[in-house]
């Protein structure tokens, strides 16, 4: 993914994509979920995949709601995989039984993530380690695809050092441990505590090193600071909604908006050049990460507000995509 993404700009390195919006749980600091939608229908998940497929996308990763609540996810992933792309799944977990784990890797599922947010489960969370470690256990015994527990600090969360025993359960376990600071209801930044950013920095060096851990960034919000960057949200990244339409991330949802379909080559090249006004504060780890491989090119010399047409970069890309 990183070779390609260095040798082109012209293709999205991560999509994340929703095949259904709904959640088993509801904790409360989550804007992402709801308890009614109905799946996607496969055959319009297929059709965005290839869709994807056809842009060169180097990773699609599967989110929600609760994707595994999707009744053909298998079949979504063995999509992805035929097309080529790398293939990855966050879950809360709750869903997870040996032979449901056996069918992700039939399926060719190459990651999966699942965040866990305190011990013992809470009026805020049920994704708990009391809860959730015999599913960890199973992972640990049959999954074939690379596992990733994320711990979380910061807003909402009562007992930080939560975050630490979590780490070294992942761990001790044989998978891949990362931290996440909780955002507000924006995606923008809160700072922590003195002893969570402890917490923060301890977990940080822990454990095996993997591209989920490009996270320097994360060191400025854990400090209140904001972060100067190139955000390729809507270009090199991209979010796609239940509805199809393409979003510059899940706390962003609205912007730009537009369906899967009509979104040009014209459009992703002027995103790329395009700042945006919320970078300084975002928190949204994997924005940040994808960004940094086209950190060091192409700066951002279009603001927010500029009609496309005004631009002749943009117009020579969708001309000669046209063409």
């Amino acid at each position: 993914m990183l070779a390609k993404g260095l040798a082109s700009t012209r293709h999205p390195l991560l999509v994340h994509i929703i095949p259904i919006r709904r959640c088993n749980l509801s904790c409360t600091y989550c804007n992402e979920f709801d308890d009614f939608s109905k799946p996607v229908p496969t055959e319009e998940m297929f059709r965005r995949i290839d869709r994807l497929g056809a842009m060169g996308t180097a990773v699609i990763t599967i989110s929600g709601g609760e994707p595994l609540l999707h009744p053909d996810l298998d079949a979504i992933i063995a999509r992805i995989r035929k097309n080529g792309i790398m293939a990855g799944l966050i879950t809360n977990g709750y869903l997870l039984v040996a032979e449901r784990i056996d069918r992700l890797n039939r399926a060719g599922l190459e990651y999966l993530q699942i965040s866990i947010d305190n011990v013992q489960p809470d009026d805020v969370s049920k994704k708990s380690l009391k809860v959730l470690d015999q599913k960890l256990a199973l992972l640990a015994e049959y999954a074939d695809f690379q596992v990733n527990i994320n711990s979380v600090l910061g807003s909402g969360v009562r007992n930080p050092e939560d975050a630490l025993q979590v780490a070294h359960r992942a761990l001790e376990l044989g998978f891949t441990s990362t931290v996440g600071i909780l955002h507000d209801g924006n995606g923008q930044l809160q700072p922590l505590g003195r002893r969570e950013r402890e917490i923060f920095e301890e977990i940080m060096s822990l454990g095996k090193r993997s591209f989920s851990r490009v996270n320097g960034f994360q060191h400025n919000i854990a400090a209140g600071r904001e972060n100067e960057w190139r955000c390729r949200a809507g270009s090199r990244y991209l979010y796609i909604c239940e509805d199809g339409l393409v979003h510059y991330c899940s706390q962003q949802r609205g912007y730009p908006g537009i369906p899967l379909d009509q979104y040009t080559a014209g459009r992703r090249h002027r995103e790329f050049i395009t700042k945006k006004g919320c970078a300084p504060r975002c928190t949204v780890s994997c924005v940040h990460q994808i960004a940094t491989v086209d950190a060091w090119r192409a700066p951002q010399t279009i603001d927010p507000g500029r009609p496309a047409a005004a631009d002749p970069l943009v117009e020579l890309t969708s001309r000669a995509t046209r063409e």
